[in-house]
C-alpha cells in the first residue's frame, strides 16, 4: 500500500515547493530528491496513521483529493485540483450555462471573497456586491472549506434555495437566501444611448453602450455583431463597460481589445523562466472606425477585463475611467491527469503593452469616478406657493395627476430612469460625447487621452486666441 501511495504523490513532485510559510521576497529552498522522497514517505505515513486511528471509518478518496488540493493551494489561490465532478462542472461552465448563484468567488485568508457577480442572476438580483465576503453558507461557517467545496455546496438543483452570511464593508453581516437558477450568461449586450434628460430629442447625439459581463468563447462574435449593428447607427463614440467582469478566457480578451486597435502589443504573458514570453498584438482593422472610447472599469473587474483595460488605455486608444480594478494578473491552465481528473495551475503573469503587471496592482483608470448618487438639492414642489394657501381653489385635474404620480411611483424604473441613477456610465457618456466635439474640431484626427481630457470651455479659449493671432496678423499686413 505504502509503495503504491509514493507512485501516486510523486506524480505532484515537480510542483512541489513547500515553502507557503516563506514571506514573498524570500528565495525557494528547493529540497533534494532524497529529502522529497523523505518528505513522501512522511505524508504516506500520516495518512495511513490518520486512516487507521481516526476515531470514524475514513474516506480514503476524500483525504487524498483534500492533499492534492491543499498542496496545490499553497501555492496560491487560483491553483486548485478537480476531482471528476468539478472538472465537469467547470467545462460546462465555460459553455455558457451551468446552474447556481451566478457568483465568481476566490478566497481570501480563509473566507470566500466575491470577485464579482453576473449579470442578472440571482446573486446579482440579491444585491451582493463585488468585494463581499461569504462567512456561511447553510449556516456553516466556510473557513475549513477548500473554494471548490464552498463552491459546490452553492450550486444545486434549479429552484431550491440556498442561505448566505454576506459582510460588505462597513457594514454588519446579513443573512439572505437565494433561490438556485440556471445560469445562462449572456457575454455581450448593445444598445445606442443619449444623454440623460435627451431622450426625446431626436436630433441629440447616440453613444454606443456596450456591456461585456465575462470572456467567453463567443465574446469576440458577438462583439463584432454589436459594433457592425451601432456604426449602422451612426453612433459618435462607445462606451465599453466592463464592470463586475471577473474574466475569462485570454484569447477572447484579445479578440476584444483587437476589435478597437489597428496595431499595438496587446498583452504579453510571462512564465517562470526568462524565455516563457508570448506577446499577443493587433491586426489591421478598427471596428469602432477610430471613434472615441471610454472604459468603464470598477473593483469587480478583474483579469481578462484588465488586460482589455489596459491594452487599449496603453496604446492611447481608449480613456479609463471608474475606480482600481481587481487586480488578478495571473494566467491560470487546466492540465488533465488522464483519468477525468485534472489540475488548475498558475502558469504566469499578465503584463500591460507598456511592461505594467497587473497582478496585486490592477489597473489605475485615467480619470476615477467612484460610483456616486446624486443628491436632489431642490424640491420638485415649493412649500410657498398659490396651493399652499388656505382655502385655494383646486385644480380639476389634481386628481388625475396625483394618481398618475402615484402609479408612477409604484412602477418600476424604466431603463432610461437607471441609466441615470449611473453615476459612472453618466459621466463615461460625457466624456465620449467630449472626446467626440474634440475629434470634429480637429478634422477627426484621433485624439490622446491627454487631449481628450480638455474641456469645452479651454477648447473654446484655445479658438479664441487662434482667432485673436488672426486678426493680428491682418492688422500687420495693413500697416
Amino acid at each position: 500500500m505504502l509503495k503504491k501511495l509514493l507512485v501516486l504523490m510523486v506524480l505532484f513532485t515537480p510542483i512541489v515547493a513547500f515553502a507557503a510559510d516563506k514571506a514573498k521576497d524570500e528565495p525557494v529552498e528547493h529540497l533534494t530528491d532524497e529529502q522529497i522522497y523523505e518528505q513522501l514517505k512522511k505524508l504516506a505515513l500520516v495518512f495511513e496513521t490518520a486512516r487507521d486511528n481516526f476515531v470514524e471509518e475514513a474516506d480514503e478518496k476524500k483525504m487524498l483529493e483534500a492533499a492534492m488540493n491543499g498542496m496545490l493551494q499553497a501555492l496560491d489561490p487560483h491553483s486548485s485540483y478537480l476531482s471528476a465532478d468539478d472538472f465537469k462542472e467547470f467545462n460546462d461552465k465555460s459553455l455558457g450555462e451551468f446552474g447556481g448563484l451566478g457568483i465568481q468567488i476566490t478566497s481570501d485568508r480563509g473566507a470566500v471573497r466575491v470577485i464579482s457577480p453576473i449579470d442578472d442572476t440571482p446573486a446579482d438580483k440579491a444585491g451582493i456586491k463585488a468585494g463581499d465576503y461569504i462567512t456561511h453558507i447553510d449556516d456553516e461557517p466556510v473557513f475549513d472549506l477548500t473554494l471548490n467545496q464552498a463552491t459546490k455546496k452553492m450550486k444545486g438543483r434549479p429552484g431550491t434555495k440556498v442561505k448566505l452570511t454576506v459582510i460588505s464593508e462597513g457594514q454588519e453581516p446579513r443573512t439572505i437566501t437565494l433561490k438556485r437558477a440556471i445560469i445562462k450568461v449572456e457575454s455581450v449586450k448593445y444598445e445606442e444611448k443619449t444623454m440623460a434628460g435627451m431622450e426625446d430629442d431626436e436630433d441629440a447625439d447616440k453613444i454606443g453602450y456596450i456591456r461585456i459581463s465575462d470572456f467567453g468563447a463567443t465574446t469576440s462574435k458577438e462583439l463584432n455583431k454589436a459594433l457592425e449593428k451601432l456604426e449602422d447607427k451612426d453612433v459618435i463614440g462607445y462606451v465599453l463597460d466592463v464592470r463586475n467582469n471577473p474574466g475569462g478566457y485570454l484569447t477572447a480578451a484579445i479578440d476584444v481589445a483587437d476589435a478597437f486597435l489597428d496595431a499595438g502589443e496587446i498583452v504579453s504573458t510571462r512564465g517562470k523562466r526568462k524565455t516563457d514570453i508570448e506577446r499577443n498584438f493587433a491586426t489591421a482593422g478598427d471596428l469602432a472606425n477610430g471613434k472615441p472610447v471610454v472604459v468603464l472599469i470598477n473593483h469587480g473587474s478583474a483579469s481578462a477585463s484588465e488586460i482589455v483595460a489596459g491594452a487599449l488605455q496603453d496604446n492611447g486608444r481608449a480613456l479609463v475611467m471608474g475606480s482600481q480594478s481587481f487586480g488578478k494578473g495571473s494566467v491560470q491552465q487546466q492540465k488533465p491527469l488522464g483519468d477525468g481528473t485534472a489540475i488548475h495551475i498558475t502558469i504566469a503573469r499578465y503584463y500591460t503593452p507598456s511592461g505594467r503587471s497587473i497582478q496585486n496592482e490592477g489597473i489605475t483608470p485615467d480619470i476615477e469616478v467612484l460610483q456616486s448618487k446624486v443628491e436632489v438639492l431642490e424640491r420638485r414642489e415649493s412649500l410657498y406657493s398659490e396651493a399652499s394657501f388656505k382655502n385655494a381653489l383646486k385644480n380639476e385635474e389634481a386628481e388625475k395627476k396625483d394618481k398618475k404620480k402615484s402609479d408612477d411611483d409604484d412602477a418600476e424604473l424604466t431603463d432610461e430612469e437607471k441609466d441615470a441613477l449611473d453615476y459612472q456610465l453618466q459621466r463615461a457618456m460625457d466624456m465620449v460625447r467630449a472626446m467626440a466635439t474634440l475629434q470634429d474640431k480637429a478634422n477627426l484626427v484621433p485624439l490622446t487621452p491627454e487631449q481628450a481630457a480638455l474641456t469645452d470651455a479651454e477648447l473654446a479659449d484655445e479658438d479664441v486666441d487662434a482667432e485673436s493671432e488672426k486678426a493680428d496678423d491682418k492688422k500687420s499686413e495693413k500697416k
